[in-house]
């Protein structure tokens, strides 16, 4: 027997595949989310969307509560629900949004760790081979630093993406929205110390700017493991991850700027909500400095 719930979810995956334009990883995480909540709603016998209440629904966050899911996955998953009915509502198979109500735990926020200034110089500090993985994975590690890219952003580029007499990168974010970022002076030399050695293994036909040993587009998890191994190598406390060197460079620049819309704008963030955790950066790097530095503030020996 067909189910009667699943035709709505394919038609929800092409819609945030064609119409929201959402990176391949985002609807994976939306197409599990809606699994799971179609699978709690099947058993309970539901037939129709449109059949499901809010109480299904605070039923189906409680249950996944119990089975030890975060809270943070929690609203992960119960934002997929509202958003698939909204999408019912506005094709007229719902009537109402049931999930609009319903709450998840609250997550406790974690402020990100970014390194300082003397571990991003350590990181980035040239070992002086000519190797052309080396020169590949120096090109990235500037890039990510200099201009605050997200690793989906990093992996996706084009050799036509960067403009070196420019000194920007054209990047396409999330919801393929473009924006041009600065690139700085290190950044570029490094890109073009890689640009030189990327034929020795690049495919002939292969676009994208950074690239495996097969020639081949370079995988998000390879540049994962990469930053790893920089990591451990170059003796940097702390695990290095390309998200640490977004943060990194977001915290460095508000921390001299002061000027929050202009990270926002940098980082390519929709809303200034999610630029300002930097600001709580800002403000404990300053308290530190106070207590260090201020007569009142200073511990007796």
């Amino acid at each position: 027997m067909a189910d009667p719930l699943q035709p709505w979810l394919e038609r929800f995956g092409a819609y945030l595949r064609t119409e929201r334009r959402l990176s391949p990883l985002t609807r994976q995480h939306y197409r599990r989310d809606l699994h799971n909540f179609a699978a709690f709603c099947a058993a309970a016998g539901t037939g129709a969307w449109s059949d499901v209440t809010s109480h299904q629904i605070r039923a189906f966050v409680a249950r996944r509560h119990r089975d030890g899911l975060a809270a943070r996955s929690l609203q992960r998953q119960l934002s997929a629900v509202r958003s698939f009915y909204n999408f019912l509502l506005r094709e007229g198979a719902a009537a109402h949004n049931p999930a609009q109500d319903v709450s998840a735990p609250r997550a406790a926020r974690k402020l990100p760790q970014p390194l300082d200034v003397d571990q991003v110089s350590r990181l980035l500090a040239r070992s002086g081979d000519s190797d052309p993985i080396a020169s590949r994975d120096h090109a990235i590690m500037e890039l990510l630093y200099s201009s605050g890219l997200r690793l989906a952003e990093l992996v996706s580029l084009e050799l036509t993406d960067i403009d070196a007499a420019d000194g920007t990168v054209r990047v396409t974010g999330k919801g393929a929205k473009t924006r041009i970022v600065p690139v700085g002076r290190q950044a570029l030399a490094a890109l073009a110390a890689w640009r030189e050695r990327r034929p020795a293994l690049a495919a002939a036909d292969e676009t994208a700017l950074f690239v495996s040993r097969r020639g081949s587009r370079l995988s998000p998890r390879s540049v994962q493991q990469r930053l790893r191994h920089w990591g451990l190598r170059q003796g940097v406390d702390g695990r290095v991850h390309p998200h640490k060197l977004r943060h990194s460079f977001a915290s460095h620049l508000l921390e001299s700027s002061g000027d929050l819309r202009a990270v926002q704008e940098l980082l390519g963030h929709a809303d200034i909500s999610t630029t300002q955790i930097y600001t709580h950066l800002d403000f404990q790097h300053l308290a530190r400095v106070y207590d260090q530095a201020h007569p009142r503030a200073r511990k007796k020996p």
